[in-house]
């Protein structure tokens, strides 16, 4: 039986696009593995690693209200910054992606700016506070 070589082309080229693709083009929270944080008005840089802190910051994240295609028009500059690390394949780097964090002080909630996907999120009260002390106590 003859193969047909353009057919077995096509398979091959869709099968190396498949493999060679990253693993995700979406982030998952639960490969988030460190948070690197910067508070922007002092200039102190802290790293969040531990699994109890990185799980309640995934929890925190989650709950987030995302709106798209939008930029912040934001008086001042971002309160912090937050660098998240994701692992998809321990043999791969990490992806990197940032938010700008304004915590307002009025209404008490959270501003957040996700870079990467020009979104604009916040959280309400409740977890703004458990944010701030999360980010406090590291």
């Amino acid at each position: 039986m003859k193969k047909n070589p353009s057919i077995l082309s096509i398979i091959i080229i869709l099968l190396l696009c498949a493999c060679s693709k990253d693993a995700s083009n979406e982030f998952d929270l639960d490969q988030l593995t460190r948070v690197d944080i910067i508070e922007e008005k002092s200039g102190q840089e802290f790293i969040i690693t531990e699994e109890e802190k990185i799980k309640s910051f995934r929890n925190l994240i989650s709950k987030v209200e995302w709106e798209l295609d939008i930029k912040p028009q934001m008086a001042e500059k971002e309160d912090m910054t937050a660098t998240l690390f994701f692992t998809h394949d321990k043999n791969m780097p990490e992806r990197l992606t940032e938010y700008s964090l304004w915590f307002g002080k009025k209404d008490g909630t959270v501003v957040i700016y996700h870079k990467e996907k020009n979104a604009l999120g916040t959280l309400d009260e409740e977890n703004t506070r458990a944010l701030r002390k999360l980010l406090d106590n590291s």
